[in-house]
C-alpha cells in the first residue's frame, strides 16, 4: 500500500489539491452548500486528475515537476479568475467572454482595489500550487511510467468519467438537473453549483466549438394556428370582431413549402402562439416622441421624493408599475440591454446583443420608428465599442455615438449622464417625430465616494441620509441620473414637446455592485434573493398623461411589445417572447434560472418551491406547462438569434 501511494503520491497530490481549490471556491461564491452536488464535482475532479496525471506520465523528474506546476497551475488560474469575476459581476464568464476579456480590464482599478478584500480566499487557493512548487520535491514522486501504468491510468480516467457520467443521468432529467445542466441548458450559476466549475467550462468550451443550442422535448399541440380573425380554441361567432396585434404572415403556406426542418418547426411554434389583443392602450402615443432609457444598476433605492425629485415625479405620476422585475441574465448589463431592447430571451454562453448585429431585427424601437420616418439616434457615455455596441446599435435603425467616437463627454469613470444628455439633446429635439435611445453609465459599481467620480461630485446631496457609505454612494450616482432626467424634461418643456414625448426608461439589472448587507441596508429588511431581489421600477411618462397603477407582474421581457402597443406601430405580438402589459395575457415572468411569477403566484425552480398568490392551489401540471412554455421562450429565442429567423419571415 505505502508502494502505491508513493508511486502515485503525484496523482494524490493533484486530486487533493483540486478538491481543496474547489472547495474553497465554493464557500466563497455558493450561497447554499449542498453536499450531494459537491459529490459529483468529487467524481468529476477525480476524472481530471487522471487525465492529467496520464499527460504527465509521459515525463519523469523535473521535467514532470514543472509540467504539473503549470498544469495545476492553469487550473488554479481558472479558479481564481472566475472567483474574480464572480466578486465584481455575481456571475461566471464563458469561454465566449473570455475571448473578449480586453473590455474587462477596463476595470482593473476596481478589480484590484475589490481582489485585495477577498485576500484570505485568493491566498487560500493558491496555497497547493506554491507548496507543489516549493516543496513538491520533498514528499511527491515524480517518476516516468511504463505503457501498462499508462493504459491503467486512462483506463481509470474513462471508468471515472463513466461513472461522473451516469451520476449525472441518475439525477433524473427535471429542470436545473445535473442532467439538465449538463445536456440541455446553459446556466453557468447553476451550472457551478450542481457539476463543478471544470466540468462547467470544459462542457461550456465543447458547445462553443460544436455550435451549440439549447434542447427541449417539443410536445404535440392539438391547435392548428392563427386563423384569419380567431384564436384557436374560440368560438367561431364573437359579438364584435377581436383585432389582435399580428401581421400578415402566412404561416401555413411557410409550413407545407419549407424544407429546412428546423425552420419547420419554428414556423410551427409561432403559428400557435397565441397573439395579443389590441386594447384601450393601443396607440394611446400614437406618433409621439419616444425617448428610451436603459439605466445603469437603477433600483428602487434610488428613487427618493427628496433626493431624486425627477425620479420619483417619473414613476408616480405616469404609468406606476408595482411588480415589475430586471431579471440578471448571463452578460449583465449587455443581455439586460438585449433583452429590453429585442423583447427576446439571451442566448447563454455567447454575446446575444453582438451575435445579432448581423441580423434583421424588425421589432427593436429603433427599427420600427425609422421605418416611419422617426429621427433616431442613440447614445452611450462610455467607450463606444464596449459590449460591441458598435455593431448591434447601428444594426437597431440608430444614428450611433459614444464615447471615443462622436460624443464627446469628460473623461472620468464613471461619466456623467447629465454631460451626456446637455450634448446631444440638441442633436435631435429640432427634428420631429424622434427617438432617442439612452445607455447610461453613472450609476455604475464600485459604490464609494474615493473611487467613482460621479458619487464624489454628488456626495453633498446624500451627506444627511442615515446609511453606511457605500449605500449613500450609490445613491449618490443615481442623483446624477435624476439630474440628467431634470435637464431631459426642462429641454422638452422650453422646446413645447413634453406633451407630446414619451419617456420610456428601465434598469439594466440590480446593482449588484452592492454588499448583501448594503441592499438589506437600502431595502428595511432581508430582501429575498431568488424574486425580490430583480424587482425594479419601469418608467412610462409623457407630460399631462393620467396616472395609473398597474399591479399586474411584468418584466424588461415585456418592454418591446408594450411600446409596439402604445405607439400604434404595426408589430407582431407572436414573434416576441414577452407581451403587451396593457394587453389581457396572463403575466409571466421569466428568471435566467428558470424560476417565474405568474398570476397565480412564484415559483421557485432550485428548490421546487411555489408561493400561492391567494387561497387557490395549482397542480404540478400547472407548473409542468408553465415549465415548458419557458423552455420554448428560451430555446426559439436562440434559434431566432442563431438562424437569423425575422430575416426568413419578412424578407426584407
Amino acid at each position: 500500500m505505502a508502494e502505491i501511494v508513493k508511486r502515485d503520491s503525484l496523482l494524490l497530490y493533484v486530486f487533493f489539491s483540486m478538491l481543496f481549490i474547489d472547495l474553497i471556491f465554493r464557500l466563497g461564491t455558493v450561497e447554499v452548500f449542498q453536499s450531494r452536488d459537491f459529490i459529483l464535482s468529487i467524481i468529476f475532479i477525480l476524472a481530471i486528475s487522471l487525465f492529467l496525471y496520464f499527460l504527465i506520465s509521459f515525463t519523469s523528474g523535473r521535467a514532470a515537476k514543472h509540467f504539473s506546476s503549470v498544469m495545476l497551475g492553469l487550473i488554479t488560474f481558472l479558479y481564481l479568475s472566475q472567483f474574480a469575476y464572480f466578486r465584481f459581476f455575481k456571475t461566471y464568464y464563458s469561454v465566449y467572454s473570455a475571448g473578449n476579456g480586453g473590455q474587462i480590464l477596463e476595470f482593473w482599478k476596481d478589480i484590484t482595489s475589490h481582489l485585495f478584500e477577498q485576500f484570505l480566499w485568493i491566498a487560500a487557493m493558491l496555497l497547493p500550487l506554491l507548496v507543489l512548487i516549493f516543496f513538491g520535491g520533498r514528499f511527491i514522486h515524480f517518476q516516468k511510467h511504463d505503457n501498462f501504468s499508462r493504459l491503467s491510468i486512462l483506463g481509470c480516467f474513462i471508468i471515472t468519467q463513466l461513472a461522473g457520467v451516469g451520476t449525472v443521468f441518475a439525477s433524473g432529467k427535471k429542470v436545473n438537473s445535473a442532467y439538465d445542466l449538463y445536456y440541455r441548458s446553459s446556466i453557468p450559476l447553476l451550472s457551478v453549483e450542481r457539476l463543478g466549475l471544470l466540468t462547467t467550462m470544459r462542457v461550456d468550451l465543447q458547445r462553443l466549438v460544436t455550435g451549440w443550442a439549447p434542447t427541449i422535448d417539443i410536445p404535440v399541440k392539438n391547435n392548428l394556428g392563427w386563423g384569419s380573425n380567431l384564436l384557436p380554441g374560440f368560438p367561431d361567432e364573437q359579438e364584435a370582431p377581436i383585432e389582435y396585434n399580428v401581421m400578415n404572415i402566412d404561416f401555413k403556406g411557410r409550413i407545407s413549402n419549407e424544407k429546412n426542418q428546423e425552420i419547420k418547426k419554428m414556423h410551427t411554434y409561432f403559428s400557435q402562439v397565441p397573439p395579443t389583443e389590441k386594447n384601450e392602450h393601443t396607440g394611446k402615443f400614437k406618433g409621439y416622441n419616444l425617448i428610451f432609457i436603459t439605466a445603469e444598476s437603477f433600483s428602487p433605492y434610488a428613487v427618493h421624493k427628496e433626493i431624486t425629485p425627477t425620479l420619483y415625479k417619473l414613476i408616480h405620476e405616469g404609468y406606476h408599475f408595482k411588480n415589475f422585475y430586471n431579471p440578471v441574465w448571463g452578460v449583465s448589463t449587455s443581455d439586460g440591454e438585449y433583452v429590453a431592447c429585442t423583447g427576446l430571451l439571451p442566448k447563454s454562453g455567447v454575446w446575444s446583443f453582438q451575435e445579432s448585429a448581423a441580423n434583421y431585427l424588425p421589432f427593436v424601437m429603433g427599427n420600427q420608428l425609422k421605418k416611419i420616418g422617426y429621427n433616431t439616434k442613440a447614445y452611450h457615455n462610455h467607450t463606444f465599442s464596449y459590449y460591441r455596441r458598435d455593431l448591434s446599435h447601428p444594426n437597431m435603425g440608430y444614428d450611433y455615438k459614444g464615447l471615443g467616437k462622436g460624443l464627446t463627454v469628460k473623461k472620468t469613470w464613471p461619466e456623467s449622464d447629465i454631460e451626456m444628455v446637455e450634448k446631444t439633446v440638441p442633436e435631435y429635439i429640432g427634428s420631429e417625430p424622434f427617438h432617442a435611445y439612452y445607455m447610461t453609465v453613472s450609476g455604475h459599481m464600485q459604490y464609494s465616494f474615493g473611487g467613482n467620480y460621479i458619487a464624489w461630485k454628488n456626495k453633498k446631496a446624500v451627506e444627511g441620509l442615515p446609511l453606511s457609505n457605500q449605500a449613500k454612494a450609490y445613491i449618490a450616482t443615481q442623483v446624477e441620473l435624476d439630474r440628467a432626467l431634470e435637464k431631459l424634461l426642462k429641454e422638452l418643456e422650453a422646446e413645447g414637446k413634453a406633451d407630446r414625448t414619451l419617456i420610456a426608461l428601465s434598469a439594466d439589472h440590480y446593482p449588484y455592485g452592492l454588499e448583501e448587507r448594503t441592499i438589506d441596508e437600502l431595502a428595511g429588511h432581508k430582501v429575498e434573493k431568488n424574486f425580490e431581489l430583480y424587482k425594479s421600477p419601469f418608467i412610462l411618462y409623457a407630460k399631462g398623461m393620467e396616472p395609473e397603477v398597474i399591479d399586474k407582474p411584468a418584466s424588461s421581457l415585456d418592454i418591446i411589445p408594450t411600446l409596439s402597443n402604445l405607439l400604434g406601430l404595426e408589430y407582431d405580438s407572436r414573434l416576441l417572447m414577452g407581451n403587451d402589459i396593457f394587453s389581457n395575457s396572463p403575466p409571466l415572468v421569466v428568471f435566467l434560472n428558470k424560476s417565474f411569477i405568474t398570476e397565480k403566484g412564484k415559483y421557485n425552480s432550485v428548490t421546487g418551491e411555489f408561493t400561492s398568490t391567494g387561497a387557490e392551489e395549482v397542480n404540478q401540471s400547472y407548473l409542468d406547462r408553465i415549465s415548458m412554455m419557458i423552455q420554448e421562450k428560451f430555446y426559439y429565442s436562440a434559434k431566432i438569434l442563431e438562424t437569423d429567423y425575422y430575416r426568413k419571415i419578412f424578407n426584407p
